[in-house]
């Protein structure tokens, strides 16, 4: 007998969301956090955007769980009161070359199931946003806003209401696979230690899961990058109403120093990104330099100054800075070969929007062992 039935490693907004479709499937299920609170790393420092599922390749896990995600996330922030906004956004092409890039994007937003682009003139994209300077643009209604935290309280609630349960500080140091099936896992709590043992173990921990998956035999577990994204924001009243997203340049899986709204209308440009070899939260006000250019192509208003720091995010990246953003890697035991562990690695954008989605589809991969 082991002392849980299901662990899950983790309280980021996916974490929580497998907890609780598993939770809901009927498992005992017990989720490890090493924080004080709930979605304190990724899941707290993002653009909270309600993403529509358009640039992804056909196919993926990104577009898929992105579109699905997408559709489970509005009818769940319907059903429980969580703070959202269904604000829509412009892709815009701030050159006549990527005024010719509109149209492919729009059919690779079709492929994936995303069929509510309308494309716009200069002028139709000018009346919409007067500040708007443009070529062209893509209009996407389904986009929006979420209250990342509100979201993630919720999930816990409905977790906690199935039996399950989160516990804050205690950080998982080591795990290991059981000869007779199951899995030991040793957490450290405050200044003591002790080890439980699961039947079924969710490694869902962000910049940590390849560290923790690395310990069990025949993981493959990719190795861990990070790479940071700054905010910035203005003061006084947005001048957009809408998001704006520049079409995007890369083959990063980064969309470009784009507009986002929070839900009581404040503006914020970000982020870009810079890769990193250790933690660090502290936003260089000296970005702002390049921030200037990116967002003057589309607003040339922006006044010199006014750009103030906001905060930064870390992305769990499992791929190196000169290799193209890889799809989720979500790894189940016809993966692995470990009945009972699924780990979920490279969980980045637009993995708050499909963190529903994720959650199911982890259930699945454990149904179908």
């Amino acid at each position: 007998m082991h002392d849980i039935e299901t662990l899950v490693i983790g309280a980021g907004v996916v974490g929580l969301a497998c907890a609780r479709s598993l939770a809901l499937a009927g498992r005992e299920v017990m989720v490890l956090e090493q924080h004080d609170l709930i979605g304190s790393e990724t899941s707290a420092r993002n653009s909270e955007v309600i993403h529509a599922g358009i640039y992804y390749p056909t196919g993926s896990l990104k577009a898929q769980l992105c579109v699905e995600g997408k559709k489970k996330l509005y009818a769940f922030c319907k059903e429980n009161g969580v703070g959202h906004k269904q604000t829509g956004k412009l892709i815009v092409a701030c050159t006549a070359d990527q005024a010719e890039k509109l149209e492919a994007i729009r059919q690779k937003a079709a492929e994936n199931g995303v069929t509510d682009l309308i494309r716009l003139s200069a002028e139709e994209a000018s009346d919409l946003e007067p500040e708007l300077a443009c070529h062209g643009a893509l209009s996407s209604p389904s986009t929006g806003i979420v209250d990342s935290h509100g979201l993630m309280l919720a999930l816990q609630g409905e977790l906690e209401t199935n039996g399950g349960q989160v516990v804050l500080n205690t950080k998982v140091t080591k795990l290991e696979a059981l000869p007779s099936g199951g899995y030991k896992v040793s957490v450290a709590d405050g200044d003591d230690g002790y080890a439980m043992t699961c039947r079924e173990l969710i490694i869902s921990a962000g910049h940590g899961a390849p560290g923790l998956a690395a310990q069990l035999p025949h993981t493959q577990a990719p190795r861990a990058y990070i790479a940071k994204g700054t905010y910035f924001r203005i003061n006084g009243k947005s001048p957009f109403s809408t998001l704006i997203y520049p079409v995007p340049t890369t083959n990063s899986g980064l969309l470009g120093v784009h507009v986002t709204l929070d839900l009581m209308g404040r503006v914020k440009f970000g982020p870009d990104m810079q890769w990193v070899e250790n933690f660090d939260y502290d936003v260089d006000p000296n970005r702002a330099d390049n921030f200037y250019e990116a967002i003057r192509q589309y607003w040339p208003a922006l006044a010199d100054g006014a750009l103030e720091p906001d905060y930064c995010g870390l992305r769990p990246k499992i791929h190196a800075p000169s290799d193209p953003a890889p799809d989720f890697r979500i790894d189940g035991p016809k993966d692995h070969g470990l009945n009972g562990l699924v780990a979920l690695y490279g969980i980045e954008s637009p993995g708050l929007t499909s963190s529903l989605a994720i959650g199911d589809y982890v259930t699945q991969q454990l149904t179908m062992e």
